[in-house]
């Protein structure tokens, strides 16, 4: 199979690599049919094994492929994978939160940039404020909540709802955003704890994202250094 390199370090014989299938491979200095310096961004062959990338060469920059046919038509060869999907990404705000209730819904691997953890930081207190506009307005409606002899029921459900609904991307995002600054994603544990949990997502939410690729992948799109 036919893949791109998302990130290698040499140092420690580590990387991942982005198959033309979507999916991500892990791969180690020992996967490679020979010993060979990898930079990002390199096309290369592969047998995928599992999660894991085997039998590893760089395809030769004069062996005919899809990359040359397409540049023979004045056309920039596709990316695969991670990179494909940053191009083709908004990093504005509500996308970053929309796709945090989507795509990203359980989604602990990878990094996120403060930019994505602040935008869900914004619109998760709006759409909770909205539910609570909602659900009072119909509690208000009946008479036993205006004669003060019920509960907001309407109100307490549907601020359960969306807590039960957002608690997963919440500590997806925790985990992602710990690795973007190099953190094991376990350390989002803290910001459930009393007393420090607040502080935790701040201190958290304020570190910078890592200079260049770590073990959790690349750097997040729209991150400058």
């Amino acid at each position: 199979m036919r893949g791109e390199v998302l990130h290698y370090d040499e140092e420690q014989g580590f990387g991942f690599i982005a198959g033309a299938d979507g999916n991500r491979y892990t791969f180690a200095r020992e996967d490679l049919r020979r010993d060979m310096a990898l930079a990002r961004g390199a096309e290369v062959e592969f047998q995928p094994n599992g999660e894991r990338a085997a039998s590893i060469f760089s395809v030769r920059a004069g062996a005919a492929g899809p990359a040359d046919e397409v540049a023979a038509k004045g056309r920039s060869p596709a990316h695969f994978g991670r990179n494909a999907e940053n191009g083709a990404e908004s990093t504005g705000l509500w996308s970053y939160f929309w796709r945090g209730l989507t795509a990203n819904y359980l989604n602990v691997t990878g990094r996120a940039r403060r930019k994505e953890f602040w935008s869900f930081c914004l619109f998760w207190p709006i759409g909770l404020a909205v539910l609570v506009a909602i659900g009072v307005s119909f509690d208000l409606s009946t008479d036993d909540f205006e004669g003060g002899s019920g509960l907001p029921i309407v109100t307490l459900s549907l601020v359960g709802l969306y807590a039960v609904l957002t608690i997963l991307p919440w500590i997806s995002l925790l985990v992602r955003r710990l690795h973007d600054v190099g953190l094991t994603g376990w350390l989002a544990i803290l910001c459930f704890l009393p007393y420090v949990g607040l502080l935790a997502i701040v201190v958290f939410g304020l570190i910078p994202s890592q200079v260049g690729d770590n073990k959790y992948g690349p750097v997040p799109a729209g991150v400058r250094f």
